[in-house]
């Protein structure tokens, strides 16, 4: 059921307020990251905010575990893939959504655990 859906939820640090924002994205899981594609590309508020402030908290649930979680997040840290230096993994991302949405277009972002904790699977 969609109501079981599985979702990234990325809190990021406003580069005006300060104050968290969370967002709640579709993801794939690869090479101990996460990874998430802004539509919007850097006009994403969200993107915007990792760039200044690449220190983000994040979980990946359903909507029901992420309200039972309450605002407990792991930490960890995020960045926006670039080409030419990240075009082969950029793409391997892209083949990876397409093949679980149906869709990839956008800026490639990744969310990689702390060190210190536990990598995704």
């Amino acid at each position: 059921a969609m109501s079981e859906e599985t979702f990234l939820y990325l809190t990021t640090t406003g580069w005006k307020s300060g104050r968290p924002h969370e967002i709640e994205i579709w993801f794939v899981a690869a090479d101990g990251c996460y990874y998430a594609v802004a539509e919007g590309g850097d006009r994403a508020h969200w993107v915007q905010n990792i760039r200044p402030s690449p220190a983000v908290g994040w979980m990946v649930g359903t909507r029901d575990q992420h309200a039972a979680a309450g605002p407990q997040r792991r930490p960890g840290y995020a960045r926006a893939l670039a080409a030419p230096d990240d075009a082969e993994h950029i793409a391997r991302i892209r083949r990876l959504m397409e093949a679980r949405y149906g869709w990839s277009r956008g800026l490639v972002v990744q969310i990689c655990p702390s060190p210190d904790t536990d990598p995704a699977p």
